[in-house]
């Protein structure tokens, strides 16, 4: 799992720009696929066929978006100006290195900063906008920047790679992009999972590796009227709660298990899907926690809405600091949310012919 999630992590693939991170995973998933389609947004969608057609549909999503930023104008020193795609807190921008697809290939720069010795003159409790800063690629000149393939319009990541975190023993990783490039790992390995189970029950399975989540759930508000699932979840991180910064309740902890979500500020989630999530992992005792975050939302929030509705919840990755370079997740967590989901699937019989009022 490690491997994978390195290789989708290193990826560039702000919102709106997920083609490298879909071709990717294309690559994994198409010789195991009953059909692959990737709709006019860029939406992948895989689907797995029913073992038994008396067992409920799924749809599971994950975004295959980051964070990222936009070249917005390049100055004649060769310094590139830049907006951001989705949300950034412009606190931690300042000397972070940063990678541009460029039309050449990869290429590396920094955000750039004040040298320290400036500080006396500057007003160091000032937060700087992005508007202000710039983007160093070592160019002397606009004419230089176009000779190493970078325009305006390219999209860019943060530079930093994905790493095992401590003395490698930990199972756990820092790097950029685990949301949610961690979801799109899980939905790999559960792909996998269900063709290496063929005598498994279960329904039509769609895994749907979304585009622009991180810029209004975009991607996700197109699939329900097309797909039409019984049922749906979406695999994302969750911000975890568990270090003594002055906000932290403790309520999601790192190493603990997947969350079930109950609510956050996109999706209530249908009480049948919560009951089923927490009556499995408590039946084959996979580590969870019971997740209620109203600063957070998912693709469930616009699937759940969408077509006649459909019946949604939410398996979360806990995940530390969030939006940043240093997103760091236990990959145990995401293991046992493989086996959650996989649980989810294969007893998901127990929810036909039931509705909200039984629950």
């Amino acid at each position: 799992m490690y491997q994978l999630l390195k290789e989708l992590c290193e990826l560039v693939g702000p919102s709106g720009f997920e083609q490298d991170v879909q071709r990717f995973i294309l690559n994994k998933v198409k010789d195991g696929a009953d059909s692959v389609e990737v709709d006019a947004l860029g939406n992948l969608i895989v689907k797995i066929n029913a073992t038994d057609a008396k067992m409920p549909s799924v749809l599971l999503a994950a975004h295959a978006d980051e964070i990222g930023l936009i070249v917005k104008k390049i100055e004649p020193n060769g310094t590139l100006r830049f907006e951001k795609l989705g949300g950034f807190d412009d606190r931690i921008l300042l000397a972070q290195s940063v990678t541009i697809k460029g039309s050449e290939g990869y290429v590396e720069g920094v955000i750039g900063t004040l040298s320290m010795h400036y500080v006396k003159w500057d007003d160091p409790k000032r937060i700087e906008s992005h508007r202000e800063l710039y983007i160093d690629i070592g160019a002397s000149s606009a004419e230089e920047v176009l000779e190493m393939g970078v325009k305006v319009g390219q999209p860019i990541s943060y530079g930093s790679g994905l790493k095992l975190v401590g003395d490698k023993k930990r199972n756990r990783v820092v790097g950029k992009a685990l949301d949610d490039r961690a979801g799109c790992a899980v939905l790999i390995q559960l792909l996998k999972d269900l063709k290496d189970n063929p005598d498994r029950k279960h329904g039509d399975v769609f895994c749907v590796f979304t585009v622009q989540e991180e810029v209004g759930l975009r991607g996700a508000s197109v699939l329900s009227p097309t797909i039409l699932p019984d049922f749906a979840l979406a695999i994302d991180t969750t911000p975890t709660s568990d270090t003594y910064d002055v906000l932290m309740t403790g309520t999601r902890v790192l190493g603990g298990g997947p969350c079930i979500k109950i609510a956050d500020k996109s999706l209530i989630a249908h009480p049948l899907v919560t009951g089923l999530l927490e009556k499995v992992a408590e039946q084959q005792n996979i580590p969870h926690q019971m997740e209620v975050f109203m600063g957070i939302g998912t693709d469930a929030g616009a699937i759940h809405m969408t077509s006649t509705g459909v019946s949604s919840g939410v398996i979360s990755i806990p995940s530390r600091y969030t939006h940043s370079p240093i997103e760091i997740i236990d990959l145990g967590d995401l293991e046992n949310t493989v086996n959650l989901a996989s649980a989810f699937i294969y007893q998901s019989g127990e929810l036909v012919g039931k509705n909200f009022l039984d629950t």
